[in-house]
């Protein structure tokens, strides 16, 4: 038996498709899917099935010292057992074993693990490594046609890596978390990449906030091309454009900016009195736009920022469309197409597409096609392009196919002609008696007008701008008539915060993280509640963890070690430093670290202490002055608590749904700051929480009907109620004897319809929020009808289980998803008709 072992289950999946030529079946073996064809299985692993740990002893974060871990063994435990049994049920009986897994750092060291796993059922079985960009059929099978050994050195620097990032991170989370005594789920990590990234943008928000704003002036005027101009067409007569002011600044560069407001104001009356501005001068220049170079794995994550997508979004869809054989390996560092890459056969693919197809064959009517080249070129894999296989609408989402259709048309950008752009300045003149400006003589104005003259590659690739600017043609000594003038006063601004994107593109050039992990960096830094907002902004947290580090151990933040030790990794890659070593050195520093830390546990403890405080403040509390802070209750919900607790009971609610984050933005009245309340889709703004509390305590609650609970007895009624939480919903007015309750949505104006439910005699109700208004209906029929999708959703939730599929299943006694993954295909096939045994191996996995 020939056993394929793929790094998950989807890719397994995907090169059974490929590789059997004909229909394969799918078996479970201890819970895991296996694909059959022939001789062939074929197994998905899930990642790392084997993770590194220290031994048990050294669980007890009370009774080992932080600095312990530092020289603590370190042991590999299996993380997915399940898999790791069924990997060994397969490999006892295999003749020969094929590594499919990616092709990188990361990936050759799961396929190491893989081979370990392997050798411990089979000693003698045969392993081959096959490589590949992308899976498609021409790819996966050439690589199965030319398989290759396991690069242990290169495995070797995936394992130093997990060491590394092991024995820093748990010691340095330790120890500040002890320091600051925080401990359970509200423990403080810290990593050794996650380190220096902090400090880029914690030193991005102190130059926010020591920025010291200066005042300045800038002067417009709006000019006319009057009838009977130079132009030679009537489309130009009449024809309106605006100028700005400038002048030379003493360094002999053109200025905009007016730092003298009486300066700016005698400029702006000499403008504002005249007529007519004449032409000084008339420059006409074209250039060349030349099209993107391909993507590696930093553009396309700055590309797909602009479409709105987070850095782990972007690439989460970009892994799954790689797998599912669309596009090549989205984690690469190359700009530049190999040259076995053939452009025109790969356009060709598009060609009569409704998608695609006007544009590729637009392309293909090219004479040359000559692809544009980035600066960085590797062997390993290809920039990221399509492979030519185009996705039905059923196969990914609206999502996955923006980023799908962005991806080609990169593609075809870098193959496309250039754009041709042209500029046209014109300087006018406005004569100042005495002169009025920094400089003597008359007045200057500037207008710069521009039209793409060749679409080029923008036809193909509409993600940059192609806004032109107008500015009709004019000659040297025209008058042109003054229509309009302003005067606008402002401030300079701070440098603005990294977006993602950004960020990643200044971690690449600092040599901080590596392509494959940059992404899952920032994410762990949102996770880990040291940043918040996008762009992302420190909490005071963060802004504590850094300062403690520069202060007590400046090698925790540094990037310049976090580049060293990447380099090192990259040199046992490439059999110029061994694995000992690397972590040995590493190990070393880490000690260093300690030395100043140690030391000074009490005073980063404080230091911690008070930004965690910090981080909860919303303002001052209005019966005795203290701060408000968010407080979590013992059951886990929120609130707002006075600081000054127990002498001081004040306190606000906070809605039940989400995690707070305490926004920039301050109530006015109250001086607390607003809420938001995170629960990923359903995220939305609380506000001031005073605010919210007071509007309950105004508004009256508006009877609806009888209390189907205890209005025949006890006379209650139901009524509209809004909670001090900023909540709304339908209760009985017998509060807190009868708790009969129904949830409305917490936005938008409620409508009482003169409809009424026949069944239980309340009236329609209609939600008026944005365009479209709902007509929620009857309350109790809504929460009914709301109950029976949740009583359905976690069947449904798995792809190809729908309503009616999900009530069968639940006549054959399959209730959940974990009855669902502990039945038998088999037997469960042949109690629901319709659903074959492989369909619910299939759900199984999804479920998985």
């Amino acid at each position: 038996m020939e056993l394929i072992i793929t790094e998950k289950d989807n890719a397994a999946r995907r090169i059974a498709e490929i590789l059997s030529g004909e229909p394969f079946d799918t078996e479970r073996r201890a819970g895991v899917n296996v694909y059959r064809w022939g001789g062939t299985r074929c197994i998905g692993l899930s990642g790392h099935v084997v993770g590194v740990d220290f031994p048990p002893e050294y669980d007890d974060w009370r009774d080992v010292e932080p600095v312990e871990l530092i020289d603590a063994p370190v042991q590999k435990r299996e993380t997915q057992e399940n898999i790791v049994r069924a990997l060994r049920l397969l490999a006892r009986k295999a003749d020969r074993v094929v590594v499919a897994t990616d092709y990188d750092r990361e990936g050759e060291l799961i396929g190491k693990e893989a081979y370990e796993l392997v050798r411990e059922a089979n000693e003698d079985v045969p392993v081959d490594r096959v490589r590949f960009s992308s899976i498609t059929k021409r790819e996966v099978t050439d690589a199965f046609e030319n398989p290759d050994d396991i690069d242990f050195d290169l495995a070797a620097a995936g394992e130093a890596r997990q060491v590394i990032d092991l024995v820093w991170g748990a010691a340095l989370t330790r120890f500040l978390s002890l320091s600051a005594r925080q401990l359970g789920d509200d423990f403080i990590s810290v990593g050794r990449v996650q380190g220096p990234t902090l400090k880029l943008i914690v030193d991005r928000e102190r130059e926010i906030q020591a920025f010291d704003p200066e005042d300045y002036w800038e002067l417009f005027a709006d000019l006319l091309k009057r009838q009977g101009g130079d132009g030679d067409g009537d489309d130009e007569v009449g024809a309106e454009f605006e100028a700005q002011y400038f002048y030379e600044a003493e360094d002999g560069t053109e200025a905009e900016r007016v730092w003298d407001e009486a300066t700016a104001e005698a400029v702006y009356e000499v403008l504002e009195g005249a007529e007519s501005a004449t032409v000084d001068s008339v420059r006409r220049r074209n250039r060349t736009d030349e099209p993107p170079a391909p993507f590696n794995t930093t553009q396309f994550i700055r590309a797909a920022s602009s479409l709105g997508y987070s850095a782990q979004r972007a690439m989460s869809m970009a892994e799954d469309l790689y797998t599912a054989g669309f596009i090549t390996y989205p984690r690469t560092d190359n700009t530049v197409y190999p040259e076995d890459l053939d452009e025109r056969e790969l356009l060709e693919a598009f060609s009569g597409t409704r998608q695609f197809g006007e544009d590729a064959d637009a392309l293909l009517d090219l004479e040359e096609l000559t692809p544009t080249e980035g600066d960085e070129e590797t062997t390993d894999h290809p920039p990221i392009h399509p492979t030519g296989e185009l996705p039905s609408a059923s196969e990914i989402s609206e999502d996955e196919w923006e980023v799908f259709e962005l991806v080609v048309r990169r593609f075809f950008a870098t193959v496309a002609e250039d754009a041709e752009w042209e500029h046209l300045r014109v300087v006018t003149e406005v004569a100042a008696d005495g002169g009025a400006g920094p400089n003597d003589g008359p007045l200057s104005l500037k207008s710069n007008g521009k039209r793409l003259v060749e679409e080029g590659y923008h036809a193909v690739y509409p993600y940059f701008s192609t806004n032109e600017s107008f500015v009709p043609d004019v000659s040297e000594g025209e008058e042109l008539g003054v229509t309009d003038t302003r005067f606008e006063a402002k401030q300079t601004q701070p440098p603005r915060r990294y977006g993602q994107s950004r960020l990643i593109e200044t971690m690449e050039d600092m040599g901080i993280g590596t392509k494959a992990t940059r992404h899952d960096v920032i994410q762990k830094l949102y996770d880990r509640g040291y940043i918040e907002s996008d762009p992302p902004r420190p909490t005071k947290l963060a802004e504590a963890v850094v300062e403690a580090s520069e202060t007590f151990a400046d090698r925790i933040v540094s990037d310049e070690m976090t580049a060293q030790l990447e380099a090192d990794m990259q040199a046992i890659a490439a059999g110029e430093k061994g694995y000992e070593e690397v972590t040995r050195e590493s190990r070393e520093i880490l000690e260093t670290v300690f030395d100043g830390l140690t030391e000074s546990s009490d005073e980063v403890g404080d230091m911690l202490q008070k930004s965690l405080k910090a981080d909860k403040r919303l303002g001052p509390c209005p019966d005795c002055g203290e701060d408000l802070l968010v407080r979590k209750s013992r059951h886990g919900s929120y609130f707002v608590g006075c600081d000054g607790y127990p002498d001081c009971t004040y306190t606000l609610p906070l809605p039940s749904t989400g995690k707070p984050l305490i926004l920039e933005e301050e109530c006015e009245e109250h001086g607390l700051s607003h809420v938001k309340m995170l629960a990923g889709r359903k995220t939305f703004v609380h506000g001031c929480p005073q605010c919210k509390a007071d509007e309950a305590d105004e508004e009256e609650d508006e009877v609806i009907g009888v209390c189907p609970e205890c209005g025949e007895a006890e006379g209650g009624e139901l009524a509209i109620k809004r909670l001090r939480s900023g909540s709304r919903l339908v209760g009985c007015t017998r509060y807190p004897d009868c708790d009969y309750s129904l949830p409305l949505p917490r936005r938008g104006e409620i409508e009482i319809t003169d409809e009424t439910c026949e069944e239980h005699d309340l009236p329609h109700l209609v939600v008026h929020s944005g365009d479209e208004p709902w007509e929620l209906g009857c309350p109790i029929c809504n929460y009914r009808e709301y109950q029976a999708r949740e009583n359905g959703s976690e069947l449904e939730a798995i792809q190809g289980i729908g309503e009616k599929t999900a009530e069968k299943l639940k006549e054959a006694g399959v209730e959940d998803v974990e009855s669902l993954k502990d039945s038998e295909p088999d037997d469960l096939a042949a109690e629901v008709e319709g659903v074959g045994a492989d369909t619910v191996r299939d759900w199984q996995a999804k479920a998985d």
